[in-house]
């Protein structure tokens, strides 16, 4: 099993914002496990984790999007102007042994 971690360290004021934007648009996609927001360390970030049969199924999901069903499409305009929220990220990949 896979474990994908995605960090998205957000503009002040809009982690919260971020985080109900994920959470609504990913709801229905069965890999992602969790939208976090911190409430140590590093100020402004949100974490979504989410898991995966294998690198293959992570590369396999990733392929979808290349040709969205019309609720992909939805969940993409809803997502449009996200990137202006957030100033980095980062992703890590684990091994569950």
């Amino acid at each position: 099993m896979i474990i994908v971690q995605d960090t998205f360290v957000c503009k002040p004021g809009s982690a919260s914002k971020v985080a109900k934007l994920f959470k609504e648009v990913m709801s229905g996609d069965g890999e992602v496990m969790h939208i976090m927001s911190d409430m140590t360390g590093q100020f402004n970030r949100v974490v979504m984790v989410s898991k995966y049969e294998s690198l293959t199924a992570y590369e396999e999901a990733f392929k979808k999007y290349m040709n969205p069903t019309p609720e992909m499409k939805e969940a993409m305009s809803k997502m449009e102007g996200y990137q202006e929220m957030y100033q980095t990220g980062s992703r890590e990949i684990f091994k569950v042994w």
